[in-house]
């Protein structure tokens, strides 16, 4: 796990030392560049896989097919080393499948340095370029550069679990780990962009808060030659069923579950779990301690709170206790969070209406000596943990039986307030009923014409329309619901938090459940099994969960923002708000605002 910045169709060293410096969080354990004559690679690194120096990057292959590392030091007055290499490399993230990877290029006649990940991606794109992608179970960002060939190419994963930025100027284009590297005085704000972020609480892909910085979509590759730039997608990430499985649905789910933690939990360091008082997290601690058995120490990780009402941690504790772990929780109260506030947002690199709490148990666990951790993300996509699973057919199916009633739902939904959820459903009984509007009236932040005006208020310019018909629109109600939760939520919000968040502490955050080969494979369930309420599926294919969790409400690692925002450092984000065009109802609709507010005041100050 690392940062990784650089530059194709350019090599400046003043780019690349200021990029190892905004990433050393990234990657504390060491820090490289190399440069050739028209390409730049830095790279940050957070040992995890291979600890010794054969793990580090960028790793290089000269004209005589040659692997080797780039020095971890670089002469103060030009910034880098120059060293001849015909191909260069780049990458973070974890190749989970690498030993058998690894093994199939040995038969093949290659031979290795070291023990890394890095080193048979390497190799591996040497020997097939980007038609590797389809091999590799992980996840991971890389920059790999083809000298022969004179071009570059930038790959993310499937899931879009790791992230990449990357901005074009003529025939130089810039990428990195995190959008703030290539931000720049004078850039414009992307209206478009900002907007987005108002209706769903998180950036979507591919934009960020500048137009000229964009995020390479998720399961995408860029190619990159002096002459132009291609962006195209590698995977075929589907969430329709096949409905192939014949088998006993618990017992092939459990298979399929317990493969992906196995591979998860491989390491050349202790790994740590996430451990919340939810299904998914219990899951994840079940199946790894199976699979390590009972003598293994497992160190698990919770927050708790001074406020009853949101508070788990007697149940993260007891379900510790059950699971024989050695557990360390931290109790924050208003106080504390408004102590911490301050250090997460010097830490934002895209705004979020979420994230906090990623930040609040990464600290914890790296405070205790834990460089991995795993965390029971995704479970509530892959089983239909969320509300939405059922509200949005449900308002799918009133909208359809209401039929020309539906302009006065809409005019009594406005008539009711003027609260975010009032707004969102009346816009949605006067829209045209599509499953994304349905989403948005369960998973939205502002409704469109509010996140219009509040993008003119930042940015200046008025957005163009939203395409509300974008997404899956056919299947089952189940599988179409799994996808925007996973597209948006997941995708641009959850994971993107994850990592920024962690690493902000020198932290790798692995997620068993978002994973490609995962996802394929429980396609073969059918929906009706696989989504049925309570995650019965889950609860059937892991029956080591406690039985005093099964029927306990969801909460996971949710805060009492509202309370804290009224006695702790609600002050900060009201203050941030001062001057905006909308109303505010809610607590997150604040956070909103007083994010994108704050980061931009501090990019205009670091200006």
């Amino acid at each position: 796990m690392c940062g990784i910045a650089g530059q194709f169709g350019k090599a400046d060293a003043v780019f690349a030392e200021a990029a190892v410096r905004g990433l050393m969080h990234r990657g504390p354990d060491s820090q490289s560049v190399w440069r050739g004559e028209q390409v730049v690679l830095a790279h940050t690194r957070l040992a995890i896989m291979d600890l010794t120096e054969s793990g580090n990057q960028p790793m290089l292959c000269n004209g005589a097919g040659r692997v080797s590392n780039a020095p971890q030091v670089w002469d103060a007055a030009g910034g880098v080393m120059d060293l001849e290499a015909k191909a260069a490399l780049v990458f973070n993230g974890e190749i989970y499948n690498f030993e058998e990877l690894r093994d199939g290029l040995i038969q093949e006649g290659e031979s290795f340095l070291g023990d890394s990940d890095t080193e048979v991606l390497f190799r591996l794109l040497l020997r097939e370029g980007e038609a590797a992608l389809p091999k590799l179970r992980g996840m991971f960002a890389f920059a790999f550069w083809d000298g022969n060939r004179q071009t570059g190419l930038l790959a993310r994963d499937a899931l879009g679990i790791k992230p990449l930025y990357f901005r074009r100027d003529g025939s130089v284009l810039g990428f990195a780990s995190e959008s703030k590297i290539l931000a720049r005085h004078g850039d414009e704000s992307d209206a478009e962009g900002i907007r987005d972020y108002f209706l769903w609480g998180s950036f979507q892909e591919p934009s960020t808060a500048r137009r000229a910085v964009r995020m390479l979509p998720a399961g995408h590759l860029l190619r990159w030659r002096a002459d132009g730039v291609e962006v195209s997608k590698w995977s075929k990430v589907t969430f329709q069923s096949t409905n192939r499985i014949k088998r006993d649905h618990a017992v092939f789910a459990r298979d399929c579950l317990q493969q992906s933690v196995a591979k998860h939990l491989k390491s050349d360091v202790p790994v740590g779990i996430f451990l919340s008082g939810g299904l998914d997290s219990t899951a994840l601690l079940a199946l790894t301690r199976q699979i390590l058995g009972p003598a293994e120490v497992i160190k698990t990780y919770s927050i708790g709170f001074d406020d009853v009402d949101a508070d788990e941690s007697p149940i993260s504790k007891r379900t510790a206790e059950f699971f024989k772990t050695e557990h360390t929780e931290w109790v924050l109260t208003a106080q504390d969070a408004a102590k911490e506030i301050e250090s997460f947002l010097r830490c934002v690199d895209q705004p979020t209406i979420d994230g906090f709490n990623v930040w609040c148990v990464s600290k914890l666990a790296r405070h205790h000596g834990t460089k991995v951790a795993l965390s029971g993300q995704g479970g509530d996509e892959i089983f239909g943990g969320y509300p939405s699973f059922k509200t949005i057919p449900g308002l799918k199916l009133t909208r359809a039986a209401l039929g020309p009633l539906n302009a006065m739902a809409a005019h009594v939904f406005s008539l009711a307030g003027g609260a975010s959820k009032w707004k969102r459903l009346a816009a949605f009984f006067a829209g045209r009923g599509q499953w994304l509007e349905a989403y948005h009236c369960r998973r939205g932040i502002f409704t469109e014409p509010d996140a219009d005006l509040l993008a003119k208020f930042f940015s200046g310019v008025r957005p163009g329309a939203f395409d509300w018909s974008e997404g899956l629109q056919e299947g089952h109600g189940s599988e179409i619901v799994a996808s925007h939760e996973t597209k948006r939520y997941l995708r641009n919000q959850l994971l993107r938090d994850s990592d920024v968040f962690s690493m902000a502490h020198g932290l790798e955050l692995r997620v068993p459940f978002v994973d490609a080969e995962l996802l394929s494979e429980l396609n073969g369930v059918p929906a009706s099994i696989r989504y049925r309420p309570h995650k019965d599926l889950l609860l059937a294919a892991v029956p080591e969960i406690p039985d005093w969790l099964k029927h306990n409400r969801k909460k996971g690692f949710s805060f009492p923002f509202e309370k804290w925002m009224r006695q702790g450092f609600g002050e900060l984000l009201q203050k941030a708000c001062d001057g905006v065009p909308v109303a505010r109802t809610t607590w997150y609709q604040t956070w909103a605002v007083a994010m994108l507010a704050l980061s931009l005041q501090r990019a205009k100050g670091a200006e």
